[in-house]
């Protein structure tokens, strides 16, 4: 039988490299130059082909291409990651999970921190934890080894180096650890090692193609070196510039000045073949849609250093209309209208049947342009999906987990009860309505840390089912836990209550880990589990960040049937994909490119010395994408000149372009530029049109004026001065009977410290007056210290309420000593009423404090937490001391006689002990009565209005029906506008 022998590749003394240009449609000509070279080799020649790709996606648009015809026997596909699976590899294990190695490093780094506090904080675990598991890959990815590190010159940074030598030592044990426990980045460069060494001694004799990688990382480049010297091994570099003339290629050698470029992969990788550009032909003969395009990005792309040659290669670019023809500049004025102008291109190329996709990789501006789309039902196929921790699931589990870190408030109850994912098990609408009835109850009567008394009890008033308490008062009530617990505690913990709380009292299990989100959230669990034996011990508050990093790592992809022409890809994805228009987004700094992450452990030149990638690497690779993508047919290229809070810069790779073009006025640039922005501004047009609203009057100041009969005929003695500064309030309270809805959240505000401390005086009052002897200091603060626990549960606010009650123990004491001399209290809390004739009208209030003198007189106190108002106050319009005195001599307490008053005070008990006595002499009970039945007298006329905010003390006083009147289209110059009420 004979041997058939044929090659694909000549003989070449000289490693095998080729490349297709920026803008090729890379894996159709990839697929393309394939068929053509084994078009005249028997038809099993193509499936002896070993194809090597970088990325799966790459993978799978080579094997459509492939399907797509004519028929034939398919190469041997296979990634980079994959290349060394197929040699004898029973000697290296299996790379150990990163969440293991991730846990092992939080732990060593947490007891480092112990020792030694001063490091840095203990907030910044997880973050340098993450930091130094990056730091290991990358010295195992890029082969260098912690004496590298350590023999770094660190100048004059001994301080910090000592400190970042800390952590790194951490790095040692597990770079220099056992041969059988190996990362992913030391396993992977041990089988290329090995394939290498495999290769050397039996060099494979069948086609070896390794296609789309630029080598950026130090185990691909070696890889890379190997396959291009093999027998019948060839490289296919993506984006190659065959316009970059030879000087700038040299120029590219230097790292630290260079790194940044979008060729610097390229000429490393020929400097370390012993290459020159003029040794790299194209893979295919599939010129760029613009090659005028390519000369011009090639130009405005040059190297900081030699940007000169736009001066001398500028004139040269004659034809930059046909370089700009198809490509649009939109400038908007804020993020929201250029994704509005996005999504106007993108839904304009749906209804043409053009192929369109956004790349940016700024995340907010994609989700900007699928709400815009989504008002004409298009949804985009986005490629990058939606971070695990912002789905459902990933909210479910994060409001789970914090439940066991801290204690159990109304708004972490509702939140988790009204989540799609709480009892959705079965009965989801009596699990809502019951839910909505205890987010009521909680509004009015609290408590502020639901327990299991307070849950039972409104069960009780409310006859809610007792199944669905039970449920609640387990899986909600105490847990929180405040010991440090086994990471597999957790976990156990974690998964056991989220699959509580989502089934709910029946027997039906919750759909918490259905659909793609949720089998994506439950992988993430279940890897947590498995690796939680490495995590050690930890608290809730730690626990509850760890569970967030791992599902803010994730993403998840629900493709509800979305368009198919419409896309939204990542910045890598301009290389594998083609499309006809092509829309480069987010064209910022700091967007695109993204600004390099801070480095904790080495500087730009410690990472050059040791062989690390220096930070400059990531605007390298985007800037070759954006040098890829803009080649496309045709482009757009959208930034925002402002974002939400300061002017923005543009990018840097923009800039040049505009900047080149400006400067090439003779050859028509600034023409060429000019109609770039002029069609980018037509857009920006239209979705102004598109979002135009006809201009609404603004609502003019309110005086409804209702009918009588529906006006209050009762108001409390604290309404009166509403009534005088803010008649509008008396009106939606009384005739539209509305009432503001309490705070989900209670806190310790100024309501509730009115309440307490009013509390405190009146039960020490009334203790004193049965036992003179408790009228003390100790008795006093005692009682304070006694009803602030019962009735405020927040450990600061009672600390500092009782501190104010200390400052102004001894001035309320003596005062009170004074006032106990002439006569004591008789009363508390005394319901006063009153009414006033002829006008079929009804005054109530109640007292705080009623005393008795020696002469038979009335003294009235009422206390204040806040500032009391002074007399000239009390005189125009805080009149609730006045009325209370009128209201007593007309024998309007309840349990008294018609008595003369002689003293009503304001007693403060804010931040200092004050007393403001009302100006009985002044404002006598006559004067007052008369002043009272004609105010009321007037609300009581049909052309009388209530109008809003009419006599406020400050503008920046806040109402509660201010939202309700329209505040703020009008303000206290405008005129009020009566409307009678039917």
């Amino acid at each position: 039988m004979l041997k058939v022998c044929w090659r694909m590749f000549d003989p070449s003394p000289l490693p095998r490299v080729f490349a297709v240009p920026p803008g090729v449609d890379f894996p159709k000509t990839l697929v393309r130059g394939l068929r053509n070279r084994c078009a005249a080799l028997p038809p099993e020649a193509l499936a002896r082909v070993e194809l090597v790709v970088n990325t799966r996606r790459m993978a799978r648009r080579v094997r459509e291409l492939f399907d797509q015809g004519p028929a034939c026997l398919l190469p041997r596909l296979s990634l980079v990651t994959d290349l060394g699976e197929s040699v004898n590899l029973a000697q290296i294990p299996p790379a150990i999970p990163p969440l293991r190695r991730r846990l092992e490093l939080t732990q060593l780094v947490s007891k480092l921190l112990d020792q030694q506090p001063d490091l840095a904080a203990r907030s910044s675990l997880f973050d340098l934890s993450d930091s130094l598991a990056a730091l290991i890959d990358e010295m195992q990815g890029e082969g260098v080894s912690p004496e590298a590190i350590r023999r770094l010159d660190v100048g004059d940074m001994s301080g910090h180096w000592a400190r970042a030598q800390a952590f790194i030592g951490i790095a040692d044990q597990f770079i220099d650890s056992e041969d059988d426990i190996l990362d992913t980045q030391a396993r992977q460069r041990r089988v290329v090692e090995n394939l290498i060494e495999h290769w050397r001694a039996d060099p494979p004799q069948h086609p070896v193609i390794l296609a789309g990688s630029t080598g950026s990382r130090g185990t691909t480049l070696m890889l890379m070196q190997a396959v291009a010297c093999l027998p019948q091994g060839a490289l296919i570099l993506p984006g190659f510039d065959f316009d970059q003339p030879d000087q700038v290629w040299a120029q590219l050698d230097a790292a630290l000045t260079s790194e940044d470029h979008p060729q610097y992969r390229f000429r490393k990788l020929m400097n370390q073949l012993g290459l020159s550009p003029d040794q790299i032909t194209a893979w295919a003969q599939d010129n760029p849609p613009s090659p005028a395009r390519s000369k011009l990005i090639s130009l405005a792309l040059r190297p900081a250093p030699i940007t000169d040659a736009w001066m001398s290669e500028g004139p040269q670019l004659t034809d930059l209309h046909g370089a700009t023809k198809d490509l649009t500049l939109v400038e908007a004025q804020s993020p929201r209208a250029e994704a509005l102008a996005i999504a106007l291109r993108l839904r304009e190329a749906a209804e043409t049947g053009q192929t369109a996709a956004l790349i940016t990789p700024d995340r907010m501006l994609t989700r900007q342009v699928s709400a815009a789309l989504d008002r004409w039902n298009i949804l985009p196929d986005d490629s990058a999906g939606l971070p695990l921790q912002l789905s459902p699931p990933g909210r479910f589990l994060r409001h789970v987990a914090a439940l066991f870190a801290r204690r159990l408030d109304g708004e972490a109850l509702l939140t988790l009860l009204k989540h799609p994912l709480c009892h959705d098990g079965g009965e989801r609408g009596s699990h809502l309505l019951h839910t909505r009835d205890l987010e009521l109850d909680l509004r009015r009567h609290g408590p502020p840390f639901p327990d299991a008394a307070s849950l039972t009890a409104f069960a009780i008033r409310k006859e809610v089912p007792e199944g669905w308490v039970h449920w609640l008062v387990q899986h909600f009530c105490d847990q929180q836990i405040a010991d440090e617990l086994p990471l597999t505690d957790w976990v156990d913990h974690l998964y056991g209550l989220a699959q509580a709380i989502s089934a709910g009292n029946t027997d039906d299990p919750g759909t918490l880990w259905d659909k793609n989100a949720g089998q994506k959230a439950l992988a993430v669990v279940t890897e947590l589990r498995n690796e939680a034996q490495h995590g050690g011990t930890m608290t809730a508050h730690d626990f509850a960040d760890l569970l967030g990093a791992l599902l803010a790592g994730e993403e998840v992809r629900d493709r509800d049937a979305p368009h198919p022409r419409i896309m939204i890809w990542g910045t890598l994805e301009a290389r594998v994909q083609g499309a006809d228009l092509l829309i480069l987004g987010g064209l910022n700094e700091g967007s695109w490119p993204e600004a390099p992450a801070p480095d904790p452990w080495l500087n730009r030149q410690m990472r050059d010395k040791a062989g690390l990638l220096l930070p400059e690497r990531r605007i390298g690779l985007s800037a070759h994408d954006f040098q890829q993508a803009i080649g496309a047919p045709e482009v757009w290229l959208t930034r925002s000149t402002r974002s939400d809070d300061a002017e923005t810069v543009p990018s840097r790779w923009l800039n040049r372009l505009t900047n080149l073009l400006s400067g090439l006025a003779e050859q028509g640039g600034q023409t060429a530029l000019a109609e770039m922005r002029g069609r980018g501004r037509q857009y920006l047009g239209w979705s102004e049109q598109l979002e135009y609203a006809p201009e609404i009057k603004a609502a003019p100041r309110p005086s409804p004026r209702p009918p009588v009969g529906s006006r209050p005929r009762r108001l409390s003695v604290t309404e009166i001065m509403r009534l005088i500064r803010d008649p509008y309030a008396i009106y939606a309270k009384h005739v539209l009977r509305l009432k503001p809805l309490d705070p989900l959240v209670q806190a310790p505000d100024a309501l509730l410290r009115g309440i307490v401390i009013h509390e405190i005086l009146e039960q020490f009052v009334k203790d004193s007056v049965l036992d003179t002897a408790l009228l003390t200091r100790e008795s006093f603060l005692k009682r304070a210290e006694s009803l602030l626990v019962q009735h405020v549960p927040w450990p600061t606010a009672r600390k500092l309420w009782l501190a104010r009650l200390e400052r102004i123990a001894d001035d309320f004491l003596r005062a009170e000593t004074t006032r106990r001399s002439d006569g004591g209290p008789v009363a508390f809390e005394a319901a006063m009423k009153l009414a006033l004739s002829p006008l079929d009208f009804t005054m109530v209030g109640r007292a705080d404090r009623i005393d008795l003198n020696s002469r038979g007189a009335l003294r009235l106190v009422d206390y204040k937490t806040g500032a009391p108002p002074t007399e000239s106050q009390q005189a125009k319009f805080d009149k609730q001391l006045l009325i209370e005195a009128a209201m007593a001599e007309q024998g309007g307490i309840e349990g008294f006689d018609p008595l003369p008053v002689a003293e009503a005070i304001f007693v403060g008990m804010g931040g200092t002990y004050k007393e403001i006595p009302a100006p009985l002499t002044k404002e006598p009970v006559d004067k007052v009565l008369a002043e009272l039945k004609q105010l009321i007298s007037s609300y009581l006329e049909p052309d009388q209005g209530f109008t809003s905010r009419r006599m406020l003390h400050k503008d920046t006083d806040i109402g509660d029906y201010d939202h309700l009147a329209r505040f703020g289209e009008w303000d206290r110059t405008s005129n009020s506008a009566p409307e009678d009420l039917k």
